[in-house]
């Protein structure tokens, strides 16, 4: 059966397909030497190499991973820093025939949960907001909430161009000027969480994701450690997005 090639690419671990797009129409990727344009379709067995910045690449059959990651507090979530910053992907496990793509984001004073997976397509439905992924945090706010600010958070804000709005809230001690919530949403924009705090005037002196969709952050998994999920728990992944683990 033809595929796009920029989603057998990405199912092959060579990036997001938003990502390989953009190569394909810079002319920065080729199939069996020749050009190929935005769109174009392939039966994956007919692709004998892949050319990206003039180097080859040949697609060999690579066993679907994920992994979960227990990111501290000062690693940023790109695969390069300019300015030799700790990254998320310096402590991952190296793969020989594709890449770790990262599902989703955590800013730099973010830890916790993140997932990443060598499965193009299977990252891109994890990210995307149609499949309503939840994602839930724990935070640590200063200063007392009160239930008026908490239904204000629960039934919408516009931040910028947008709606937003907490799934649920929890609040774990009210007694003191630190506060602990828990928190879910499913959209997962930019510094969303914060956002919708500071919205109301209050500042997050902590931020901890602890679940993504069904994969939730195992309490003995020590920060900076990662784990592999076996192949019952991605099928039950895979199945979590309408996806058959081919």
């Amino acid at each position: 059966m033809k595929e796009r090639i920029q989603k057998i690419l990405s199912n092959c671990g060579f990036g997001s397909r938003r990502n390989i797009e953009k190569k394909i129409c810079k002319g920065l990727i080729k199939v069996n030497g020749k050009s190929i344009f935005l769109g174009q379709s392939f039966i994956r067995n007919d692709i004998q190499y892949i050319s990206l910045n003039n180097k080859k690449f040949f697609l060999k059959k690579e066993i679907i991973k994920i992994i979960i990651y227990n990111k501290p507090i000062g690693e940023i979530c790109t695969k390069k820093d300019t300015d030799n910053r700790i990254t998320v992907f310096d402590k991952l496990p190296k793969l020989y025939n594709s890449n770790w793509i990262s599902v989703g984001r955590l800013d730099i004073n973010t830890s916790g949960l993140l997932l990443f997976t060598n499965h193009g397509e299977l990252a891109y439905r994890l990210m995307h907001p149609k499949y309503m992924i939840k994602r839930e945090y724990l935070v640590r706010v200063y200063g007392k909430i009160s239930n008026k600010k908490i239904l204000i958070l629960k039934n919408g804000i516009k931040i910028g161009n947008s709606f937003s709005k907490f799934l649920d809230i929890i609040c774990y001690n009210n007694q003191k000027k630190n506060q602990w919530f828990k928190v879910s949403l499913v959209q997962g924009k930019k510094n969303e969480v914060r956002l919708l705090w500071n919205s109301i005037g209050v500042q997050v002196n902590r931020l901890i994701r602890i679940s993504y969709g069904i994969t939730i952050l195992p309490k003995n998994l020590k920060t900076g450690n990662f784990v592999e999920l076996n192949s019952i728990y991605i099928n039950r992944i895979f199945c979590s997005v309408n996806l058959k683990n081919k």
